[in-house]
Parts: structure tokens; C-alpha cells; sequence
């Protein structure tokens, strides 16, 4: 059965065709409705690096979730989940036999602790959300995000293509199939992902639109510079 490719733009998420969602809270700011998916998504206690910012998307008209540096997300519901990568990788897992989808963000491959900033943990965590909601192993495929060479002159560290390269090797050492990617290359990317159906859609924004993820990837760097001067404990390959 042949998988949807994901939707890139280059320019507005506006292009794209909007989502359905069948208990979208009503729009505006404010506090969603009492009763209402928002309302219990955002009471709900989160589990340890899962994503809590829960808000709802105008334009899609959808309740969503923004996936922040380190967290994850799973569920088999019909709203959106988002995030915002420089150099970062975002992995989306989707079971198309229990309709079950997730994704993580993270920031390097390797690094000291239980921490979901760091690839091998990040996929931990979020393969085994997947098992818990009704996911198999063999059922598992994967789209991937982000890698973009973002800061310019950081080109000796290359954190995007390292990220990149771990979580592709990542994926083949467990045997999941890497469906669709879109990697590397200089740009920011903002990624909407729809764990009912394995939807995926990626905005390539301009290389210096965005500081808050420039921002972000500094601090991935100056970690990553750390961490490689004082004993090798990030995995630079």
C-alpha cells in the first residue's frame, strides 16, 4: 500500500490544504471550552518529556500540540502536532495497521543522561510510546525532518548532518523504513505531522527568518563543543 509523500511549501503554511478535525475548540485566544478535547489535553498530566503545550490552530482549524526540544508526542487522534527544527531532527513514527503516530525532537545524537535532547534516548522514548498505544515494531515507518545547516559559518561541526546521519542509521539498525525525508540543505523547517493518518507537510522557511531557532541551534553547538572537548561524550562520528 503506497505512502502519501510528505507536502513541502517554500512559502506559507496557507497553501496548504487545510485539516479536518472533528472536535476542533472554538477559535480565538483565551481558555478552550469546558468539556472540550482542548480543555482536557491541556489538564491531562504529562509523562515524562512529553509535549504539553496544547493550543488550537486557526488555520487548520485543529486542536495541536507543539513538540518543543526534547519532548515527544503520540496519539492516535485527528489534531496536529508541530514543530519548529534548525539543525534539530524531527523523527515521525506511524503505524498504518493501529493508525497510531508520534514525533520527537532532538537536538544532538548522543550526550550524557536520560534526556530527550539526545537522539538515542529520543527515539527510545518515543518508539516505546508507540508500543504502549498499540504499535508494533514491524509495523513501524518513519518520516524525517530538519538537519538544515542553519548558523552560517558552523560548518566544522555540522551538527545537522550529524543528526541527520544518526537518526538514518538509527532507523535501519531497528529495521524501520524511512518512507520520505526531507533533510540538510540551509533551510529552517517548520513540520506538521497527523498521527491518525501519517500525514506529514513541511514548510522550508528562510535561512534568517527564523532567530528563535538560530537561537536554538547555538545551543545545540556550544554543547556539542563542550562536550567534545572534555572527554568525547557526544558522538561527533
Amino acid at each position: 500500500m503506497p505512502t502519501d509523500p510528505i507536502t513541502v511549501a517554500s512559502t506559507s503554511l496557507s497553501r496548504l490544504r487545510p485539516a479536518t478535525s472533528g472536535a476542533a475548540s472554538a477559535p480565538g485566544f483565551g481558555e478552550p471550552a469546558t468539556g472540550s478535547r482542548l480543555a482536557r489535553l491541556r489538564a491531562k498530566t504529562p509523562k515524562p518529556g512529553e509535549a504539553s503545550f496544547f493550543f488550537y490552530e486557526a488555520h487548520f482549524k485543529s486542536d495541536a500540540v507543539k513538540v518543543l526540544p526534547g519532548e515527544y508526542y503520540v496519539d492516535d487522534q485527528d489534531l496536529l502536532i508541530m514543530t519548529t527544527l534548525g539543525s534539530c531532527i524531527a523523527a515521525c513514527l506511524w503505524d498504518r495497521h493501529a493508525r497510531v503516530g508520534g514525533m520527537n525532537h532532538f537536538m544532538l545524537p548522543e550526550g550524557v543522561g536520560d534526556s530527550g535532547r539526545y537522539g538515542s534516548y529520543a527515539m527510545e522514548l518515543l518508539i516505546n510510546e508507540m508500543l504502549k498505544r498499540g504499535a508494533t515494531r514491524s509495523g513501524l515507518e518513519a518520516k524525517v525532518f530538519g538537519g538544515g545547516a542553519v548558523i552560517s559559518g558552523m560548518s566544522t561541526l555540522n551538527v545537522g548532518e550529524r543528526n541527520t546521519r544518526f537518526v538514518l542509521d538509527y532507523l535501519k539498525t531497528e529495521h524501520i523504513t524511512v518512507v520520505s525525508k526531507d533533510v540538510l540543505d540551509v533551510y529552517p523547517r517548520k513540520v506538521c505531522f497527523l498521527p491518525a493518518s501519517g500525514k506529514a507537510m513541511v514548510k522550508r522557511l528562510a535561512p534568517t527568518s527564523s532567530d528563535a531557532v538560530v537561537a536554538q541551534d547555538r545551543v545545540a553547538v556550544e554543547r556539542a563543543v563542550t562536550s567534545s572537548s572534555s572527554g568525547g561524550t557526544v558522538d561527533l562520528f
